[in-house]
């Protein structure tokens, strides 16, 4: 939100404009003017009867006046007191009461008067009265015994002071006395108890009474309440009461209300206009009644009505004849109602309607003075002239009274004098001096010359021009120095001589001329005017939210009129920025570092200029983990719950989402708090179901959208009774680990699912469909039990059933286990093998008899290994692998064969002890295979027409080479490819030498292997032709030079260094991308296959060493 105030524009102008109206009628002190009253003292005037008593008067004139005084209505002749002396050039008293006066010699009513050769002026009747602070009179207190339920009212009864005092009752130990519905202090000072209970006693009731003028307060003696209940009341006078009169006796009762002050049903009170109206009502009454106001035929008025002292009080400011009406007071309980009818009648000391005024009038000008006020009853208006009533004042030829008003024709200089105006009734009085100053003067103009303006655009433009003159100038404006008179509706002109500009442009920036003229003469001043841009804020602060101990940022940035200096202002809640470094303003920003709850507010950014002020406001909300619950309180104990209550924790300015409650076993597990439950955060209490045998503490933690709370502090514990276990062990299981013997498992109880002491667990078993009883064992606390002597690998049911001291849980479950596995006693058979291509094979076998498996069948192992490769000879390292087949498959694919190779393979079933037998090694070949790539292409010897060619045969050949294929091409400046040349080379051959070649020219070269298959990847290289044999000398006598070598060696040297680098990064950076290499070089002819049906296993590997005849 962003606001904007300027000086020189709206309140600020208005304010401006009506100070030049009122110094416009001030006539200048260099003129000849009859007294005017500046300062008086008030009309009723209390003094502190140990200090000076000061009157004030004040008066103003030319000639200066001189003073007087009238006390009580006859002078007051100053020099004849030695206590009384007034100050110099002015009309104050003083009364020296602080060396020997005494300030009630002094009471009475004083009036001044200021006078010079025009005319006298006259002060107020100044009522001076001693304030007074009397004593308390001695009275003997009898105790108050007072009957449970009734009422009581304790009287103060003050002594009567000037001014009256204020009243309020305290204890022996100046502690106020607490008040309530119940229990109030009325306004006229008493303590009325609506109905007395027990907790009323005591014996210091003591009523005080302040006097703030003296500054003294005065106090009653203490006042005693004893209360007494109909039970102690028999007890007392048992004995001398018959039965029949203690039957008689009332215990305490509830009663209706009845009104205690106001007394009756109706009342009057009369207030004046403009003070507050205070209206009050106090009942008696068990329960202890309400109070509520209405007005009859009416409403209370809005804004001006105000409930006090528990409601019993009504209180409208600033009353008005509205407000007469009669209002009702309600007191209502359960049993019944009483009211009370107060009819207000609200009258009015006089009051201003036109206060007369000050004339300057120039002879033979005609006038009138105007006195008009109201009140009520309606005051009488009467005038004086130089204090003098009228009618025995000295005649004037051009004065006549026409009731309220003066009327003033064709004056003389003679004709200048003070009138007084008095409108009185019998609520109170005004007074009001209004002099007639006859002058023949020319205008003078007392607005500065050259004053400079400087305005905001937009905002109007206020240029004075204030004169004086009599008869009264009239006054006319120009803009600049030859300008005409300003005229038309954008333009204001002011009876004091104000030009007004509603909206300044910058094209009304500028001189401007005033012009006062009068039949006497005529003057002129010029003024300047400057219009500014205004300042504005174009980056506002913006609502932030922030967590405790964070930093937070607002901006303010500006744009104002380069002339004008800002000031940058931050608020905080519309007060100074707080004393502490964590807060820093920038130029254009302010910094909040590590924030504090107490930072939550809002941040004002105030520009303040010469002319104008901007402001923008942003709301800071410091949000945080809430604070843990407190006050934790368990109610409606059962055996198996319990209700859990908390009082939250402030939540920290971000909303409680849930609350977690955590419970601790003090019994089982003490110190460890585990999670029971969690409610929505608008809800406090909660049922928890409860485990027996659990010693139980709750806590609470408060969840927000920052986090979590800390914890709450621990309730208070609750023990629930011990029963019989409401569960069985769970992932109860039976597994062999031998193959003689059953291994039965569980996970054993918790402390608080035991339900009791002594947990144990009965174990019991038997062989599935064989054995018709159970076996059965208790065991301690533990979660295992081995069955001894079992056949192998059979199956057993099995339960697991918790027992404590108190009896039995449930009936458990049963399971089905097994007893220990043993190795399988078989190897398969019929073991076929289908080669499928050069890379792949197809495996078959015949699955083994479930008996000889001796346990849970895992499934079918195949290992196999190369045992030669039919293309060549070697002693070489042999990898033996192995691919496993989920369960009772009987076949399956033996993928990354190589070609042209002789391999091995068996079968073997395995469970869960381990794998059986191997079937019979089975021997297969795969067939020939395209060929890898030579392994290398050198070509050399360059000359004129001919290059020779040198490569290596293929490092797996996957099969009986054929031939080579050598393609070659020449390539052209530009990089185009020329004709192709193909020539297939014996299988035999290491090298060629190509001849009848073009000179200076490069070829490149593509050249593969072949087997009856097919032919293999290519491997390519270019080569240039020499230019001439010269250039071949040359070029072998460069090879040989020592530099060239060096060059090169150096060269070398770098590259290895790169290489070093590029190897060391690449280790850093992530994992060899194995992934991709071998989908890469995967089998073209297996691809299609997928690997999820199970017929490629699981790949495993072993190596060995074998000697491979070619």
């Amino acid at each position: 939100m962003m606001k904007k105030k300027s000086i020189s524009a709206s309140n600020a102008s208005l304010v401006l404009f009506l100070c030049q109206m009122i110094s416009a009628l001030d006539v200048p002190l260099d003129l000849s003017q009859p007294p005017t009253i500046t300062q008086q003292s008030p009309k009723d005037y209390i003094v502190d009867p140990r200090e000076n008593i000061v009157i004030q008067c004040e008066a103003k004139g030319k000639p200066p006046p001189s003073f007087s005084w009238t006390r009580n209505g006859t002078h007051f002749d100053i020099d004849k007191d030695a206590q009384v002396t007034m100050k110099p050039n002015s009309g104050t008293l003083v009364i020296n009461i602080m060396n020997g006066g005494k300030a009630e010699a002094y009471e009475g009513v004083y009036q001044c008067t200021a006078r010079n050769e025009r005319g006298a002026a006259i002060s107020n009747n100044i009522v001076i009265r001693p304030s007074r602070s009397p004593l308390w009179t001695k009275e003997k207190l009898e105790p108050n015994q007072v009957r449970e339920g009734d009422s009581l009212v304790l009287h103060c009864r003050p002594p009567v002071g000037l001014p009256p005092p204020i009243i309020f009752w305290m204890d022996n130990a100046f502690q106020r006395l607490p008040q309530s519905e119940r229990v109030s202090q009325g306004l006229n000072g008493d303590l009325y108890f609506s109905n007395v209970q027990p907790e009323d006693i005591r014996e210091d009731y003591i009523c005080y009474a302040r006097f703030n003028h003296t500054q003294t307060i005065q106090q009653k003696q203490p006042i005693s309440v004893k209360v007494f209940s109909m039970d102690s009341l028999n007890d007392t006078i048992a004995a001398n009461l018959s039965d029949t009169d203690i039957y008689g006796a009332r215990p305490v009762t509830e009663r209706q209300p009845v009104l205690l002050t106001p007394t009756g049903s109706t009342s009057t009170k009369v207030e004046l206009r403009g003070n507050v109206l205070l209206l009050e009502c106090i009942a008696a009454g068990l329960p202890t009644p309400v109070i509520r106001w209405i007005k009859e035929g009416g409403e209370l008025p809005a804004n001006r009505t105000f409930f006090e002292n528990f409601k019993k009080t009504l209180k409208i400011i600033d009353v008005s004849e509205a407000d007469s009406g009669n209002y009702k007071c309600i007191a209502r309980n359960t049993l019944g109602s009483a009211h009370h009818v107060i009819s207000v009648t609200v009258k009015a000391a006089p009051y201003w309607i036109t206060a007369p005024r000050n004339l300057v009038l120039s002879p033979g000008e005609d006038g009138t003075l105007i006195c008009r006020a109201n009140g009520n009853p309606k005051p009488s208006i009467s005038w004086l002239a130089n204090g003098v009533p009228i009618a025995i004042a000295p005649e004037d030829p051009s004065r006549k009274v026409d009731g309220d008003t003066i009327i003033f024709s064709h004056v003389q200089e003679r004709s200048s004098a003070v009138y007084q105006c008095n409108a009185s009734n019998e609520y109170g009085y005004l007074l009001a001096n209004a002099f007639v100053n006859v002058l023949a003067e020319p205008p003078r103009i007392l607005t500065p010359a050259n004053k400079l303006y400087q305005v905001i655009a937009d905002s109007p433009a206020l240029l004075d021009c204030a004169y004086f003159g009599s008869p009264k100038p009239e006054i006319e404006w120009f803009k600049g120095v030859k300008g005409s008179i300003l005229r038309g509706s954008e333009y204001i002109f002011h009876d004091n001589g104000t030009l007004e500009i509603p909206v300044a442009q910058k094209d009304s920036t500028g001189a401007y001329t005033c012009v006062a003229r009068n039949k006497l003469g005529k003057i002129q001043n010029e003024v300047q005017l400057e219009i500014k841009d205004p300042t504005v804020i174009i980056k506002q602060p913006e609502y932030k939210v922030i967590q405790r101990y964070g930093q937070v940022s607002f901006e303010c940035i500006i744009k104002h009129d380069s002339t004008l200096l800002p000031t940058v202002i931050w608020l905080k809640d519309n007060d100074e920025l707080p004393d502490d470094e964590r807060f820093l303003v920038g130029k254009d920003n302010l910094t909040i570092m590590n924030v504090t709850d107490k930072d939550d507010g809002t941040y004002t950014c105030i520009v303040n200029t010469t002319l104008d002020s901007v402001s923008a406001s942003a709301v800071l909300t410091v949000v945080a983990r809430p604070n843990p619950p407190f006050d934790l309180e368990l109610t409606g104990q059962l055996e198996r719950s319990v209700e859990l209550s908390w009082i939250p924790g402030d939540e920290n300015n971000s909303p409680i989402t849930n609350f977690v409650i955590e419970y601790e076993d003090g019994l089982h597990e003490p110190g460890v708090w585990h999670y029971q439950t969690e409610v929505p955060g608008t809800q406090t209490t909660v049922q928890l179901k409860l485990s027996p045998y659990v010693n139980y503490s709750f806590r609470v933690i408060a969840v927000n959208e920052i986090g979590r709370s800390q914890p709450s502090e621990p309730s208070e514990q609750y023990l629930t009774k011990s029963a019989n276990p409401d569960e069985n062990p769970s992932n109860v299981q039976g597994i062999g680990s031998e193959p003689d013997n059953l291994v039965i498992t569980w996970e054993s109880l918790k402390g608080f699912q035991s339900n009791g002491p002594g947990l144990q667990y009965k174990v019991s078993w038997r062989q599935k469909d064989v054995d018709d009883e159970w076996t059965s064992v208790i065991v301690a606390n533990v979660s295992k039990y081995i069955v001894s002597g079992t056949p192998t690998f059979v199956p057993y049911e099995i339960k697991v059933q918790a027992l404590n001291d108190l009896g039995y849980a449930p009936e458990p479950s049963e399971v089905i286990g097994h007893s220990g596995e043993d190795l399988p006693m078989v190897a398969p058979g019929n073991v076929q093998v289908h080669v499928i291509n050069s890379t792949l094979a197809k495996v078959h076998w015949d699955p083994v008899p479930l008996k000889t498996v001796r346990g849970h069948l895992q499934g079918y192992k195949v290992y196999y290994w190369k045992v030669q490769s039919l293309s060549r000879r070697s002693r070489r390292h042999v990898e033996k692998k192995i691919l496993t087949f989920r369960g009772n498959k009987t076949f399956g694919m033996l993928p990354g064969l190589e070609p042209y190779s002789t391999y091995k393979l068996n079968v073997r079933v395995a469970n869960g002890k381990g794998e059986g037998p191997a079937s019979p090694d089975k021997v297969f070949r795969t067939p020939e295979g395209v060929p890898g790539s030579p392994s290398f292409l050198k070509i050399t010897n360059p000359t004129l027409d001919s290059l020779t060619l040198e490569w290596g045969s293929p490092t797996h050949p996957n099969g009986v080479l054929t031939s080579y294929i050598l393609k070659f091409q020449p390539i052209n400046n530009t990089h185009e490819l020329g004709p192709l040349v193909e020539i297939r080379i014996p299988a035999n051959e290491s090298s060629l030498i190509l001849k009848n070649l073009n000179y200076s020219t490069r070829y490149k070269f593509y050249f593969n292997a072949q087997t009856s298959v097919g032919s293999g990847n290519q491997i390519t290289e270019e080569a240039v032709t020499i230019m001439d044999e010269a250039m071949a000398s040359r070029q072998v006598d460069i090879a040989t030079q020592g530099w060239f070598i060096g060059l090169m060696c150096a060269v070398a040297l770098l590259i290895l260094i790169l290489l070093i680098v590029c190897f060391i990064r690449r280790n850093k950076g992530g994992k060899y991308p194995v992934k991709e290499k071998e989908d890469a070089h995967a089998d073209p002819e297996i691809q299609p296959m997928k690997e999820d049906d199970g017929t490629f296993g699981e790949y495993r590997l072993f190596s060995f060493v074998s000697s491979a005849p070619f």
